[in-house]
């Protein structure tokens, strides 16, 4: 279980802590507690909760279909790395 363990890092740091846990949870059942959707993508399964519930499960291609809460924040996320946004 991963919970969220980049907050005070910086990114290169982030992306390093990551790859060793995705290589170490490499044909293992692994748990990844995110705010950063970018991370999620890399997931075979997806929950999003909200309030303690979950409210949708799925990859990413599918929750990205259903355009629900999982696709409004990861638009959301994605906005702040493209240009338009600044």
């Amino acid at each position: 279980i991963l919970d969220e363990p980049t907050a005070a890092i910086d990114p290169l740091e982030e992306d390093r802590v990551y790859r060793m846990f995705l290589d170490a949870a490499r044909g293992k059942t692994a748990i990844i507690v995110t705010h950063r959707l970018g991370l999620a993508r890399l997931a075979d399964r997806i929950l999003v909760m909200d309030h303690g519930r979950i409210v949708q499960d799925g990859s990413h291609g599918e929750l990205m279909a259903a355009s629900g809460p999982y696709a409004r924040m990861f638009r959301a996320q994605a906005a702040w790395y493209e240009r338009s946004a600044m």
